[in-house]
């Protein structure tokens, strides 16, 4: 009994209260600019799929069939995330958060360079393209264990009451990833379309071998997390997480999927499927890649604003929040960007990746307190790289074939996109608010 209590008393009082303000900036910063180079990796390729490889890798298929034969590489990716999920989480939860973001990290930047110096399907045939996808799914594998450990460096570090804003700083990671690359992805769209198909698209992935680099450097210097530490003194962790997981926490997983596939369907449709939509309804390429910009600077702020909220008025009103305003939004959005215009894009994609930051902001905290620490890394990993992988992964795709079943028509594909919201909505009904839990004690 004695034992216990003392283990209590330390789990109630953490050590993450007592760190000091220079190391916890060392940490958000490492849980930001990494979570940023792996999305700049992993969404440098979403970018690519709508406007290159098409051209580059499918040649041989008309322009219709060589967009979606491009977005189905790109599901690749999004399939292998809840795997990527499972296997960094199980060593995340067990050996700790800080060597598995290292090992992520190394893998995405091996993949990522890789894919900028592949030969077309001109050059080696079919091997291209096969190339293409195994290594879209290795950088599928990376990033799912990436999101989950940093997530989780920043929150278990940080003091109870600004957990979701400490969480946020990994979710601020991938728009501000995004931004990166279609900030790169558009500076070389300015060459000549010759040059741009041959060699300009591959620089941007090849400039990830430095970026990983950089990140690596700053991830050595943080320490691992006060909550592991205390799980390890403790000995807890001799369970298979995922095996605990799907056993014990079956409820709270399938919620925490259901509720983040809102956030992974705004993505798909306004930052992926919309920019090939409005390109081809003759938006200049140029302008739609400058608004994708904008509106991914405009998701960090927006993400940080919810993050900020949720630590102040709890997780689920501010997800509902963006959840409802995103169902009203569908319509709207999608008839902006059947307007063929870049100014009518760029309102569709700014508004829509605004309400995706509001949802997003709090959904780092909210999956972490869905799971006790033995397993938060297996257990936020898959939640959120299922919830990436229905959403995003296979949103646009399923735009493209709703829309051929609509006609042409925008109704159909809207109506889907309320229907997701409203499932989205009826998740986050169903769990516990999180923002008081305590998260030693969770059992």
């Amino acid at each position: 009994m004695t034992t216990t209590s003392s283990i209590d008393t330390r789990e109630q009082a953490p050590a993450n209260e007592s760190l000091n303000t220079k190391h916890m900036r060392r940490i958000l910063a490492s849980s930001f600019i990494g979570s940023a180079i792996e999305y700049y990796d992993f969404l440098l390729y979403a970018t690519a799929a709508a406007i290159v490889f098409g051209q580059v890798f499918f040649t041989d298929l008309g322009p219709g069939m060589a967009a979606f034969a491009s977005f189905g590489t790109l599901a690749a990716g999004y399939v292998a995330r809840p795997l990527g999920g499972a296997i960094f989480g199980h060593f995340g939860d067990r050996v700790g958060r800080k060597t598995v973001l290292i090992v992520s990290m190394m893998t995405m930047g091996v993949a990522t360079t890789l894919i900028g110096l592949l030969p077309t399907t001109e050059q080696i045939g079919v091997i291209a393209p096969i190339l293409l996808i195994t290594l879209r799914v290795v950088q599928g594998l990376a990033v799912g264990g990436e999101w989950g450990g940093a997530m989780l460096m920043a929150l278990e570090h940080s003091p109870d009451k600004k957990r979701g804003f400490a969480a946020s700083f990994a979710n601020m990671g991938a728009p501000a990833g995004a931004l990166l690359a279609t900030l790169a992805v558009s500076l070389f769209t300015l060459l000549p379309d010759g040059q741009f198909l041959a060699w300009g698209w591959r620089v941007p992935f090849l400039i990830s071998i430095v970026l990983v680099t950089v990140g690596l450097v700053i991830r050595l210097k943080v320490s691992e997390t006060p909550l592991f530490q205390q799980l390890e003194a403790k000995a807890d962790s001799k369970k298979i997480p995922l095996t605990e997981v799907l056993t014990k926490h079956p409820k709270n997983l399938v919620l925490g999927i259901i509720a983040g596939t809102s956030v992974y369907t705004i993505a798909g449709m306004v930052t992926v499927w919309a920019v090939s939509y409005a390109v081809d309804a003759g938006a200049d390429k140029t302008g739609v890649l400058n608004a994708k910009a904008l509106a991914a600077f405009g998701m960090v702020i927006t993400t940080m604003i919810g993050a900020r909220l949720s630590d102040r008025f709890g997780r689920k009103p501010v997800m509902l929040t963006g959840v409802i305003a995103a169902a009203v939004c569908a319509f709207p959005i999608l008839w902006l960007v059947d307007s063929g215009t870049v100014v009518g894009f760029t309102v569709a994609v700014v508004l829509g990746q605004a309400l995706q930051g509001l949802i997003f902001g709090p959904f780092g905290a909210f999956t972490a307190e869905l799971f006790p620490t033995r397993v938060r890394y297996t257990g936020a990993s898959l939640s959120y790289q299922s919830a990436s992988t229905f959403g995003a992964g296979f949103t646009p795709a399923i735009a493209a074939g709703l829309l051929v079943l609509g006609g042409g028509s925008l109704t159909l594909l809207g109506s889907v996109w309320i229907v997701a919201f409203i499932a989205a909505a009826v998740a986050i009904l169903l769990t516990k608010e999180g923002r008081t839990q305590d998260l030693a004690g969770m059992k």
